[in-house]
């Protein structure tokens, strides 16, 4: 897939996801699409990944949520299989087909990841939970899990939060050096604010 054709390709996927996506989802909008594009490039830079390789995981980026426009529960199969059809028609081979579904596969949660671009997205997936968004990008998951929930109280959001970040593991080298300190800030400070909550 030539540049040319990856950005007519993110044209229509991200016009797509804008003019299509349900307005409740207020984190896996298409907004969230391409930060997380231009993350995994910048990881992948970090992490020496360049060429055709570096091609997939742009093209798993762009899509790795596309699955939404169907369905939220496994929306990464579903993405899988709306990637094999966009892709047809361009100079992708079934074995690249498979790599890019791979990729798209490692953002599921928990995540899991095979091989250094599937690490490169699942991290670029979960940037935001070191950086100095992660309060408001997680405003935006909060609105919509409430959406699905409407007793959701933003008590019991901070504590699956809490365990969330626990649970969670970046994969690159560049993530762990430089997003995972200010994550666990995140988590120390939620932490505290949640045992305050609890006492109250």
């Amino acid at each position: 897939m030539s540049e040319t054709d990856f950005q007519q390709l993110k044209e229509s996927v991200i016009a797509n996801l804008r003019n299509n996506l349900p307005a409740h989802l207020r984190y896996h909008n298409y907004q969230h699409t391409l930060r997380v594009l231009g993350v995994a490039e910048f990881i992948a830079g970090k992490e020496n990944i360049s060429g055709r390789e570096l091609m997939l995981i742009k093209v798993g980026a762009l899509l790795h949520d596309i699955g939404f426009l169907n369905m939220s529960k496994n929306h990464e199969e579903e993405g899988c299989r709306i990637a094999r059809e966009l892709l047809a028609g361009y100079d992708i081979t079934e074995a690249e087909q498979k790599r890019i579904c791979g990729i798209i596969m490692a953002t599921k949660i928990p995540q899991q990841a095979h091989n250094p671009s599937e690490e490169v997205l699942a991290d670029a997936d979960l940037e935001y939970l070191g950086t100095d968004d992660f309060e408001e990008i997680g405003e935006g998951l909060y609105q919509e899990l409430r959406h699905a929930n409407p007793a959701l109280t933003r008590a019991e959001f901070n504590g699956i939060q809490i365990r969330f970040l626990e649970a969670h593991k970046y994969f690159t080298g560049y993530a762990r050096q430089h997003l995972d300190p200010v994550k666990q800030q995140h988590l120390a400070a939620l932490k505290q604010n949640h045992s305050s909550q609890s006492a109250e």
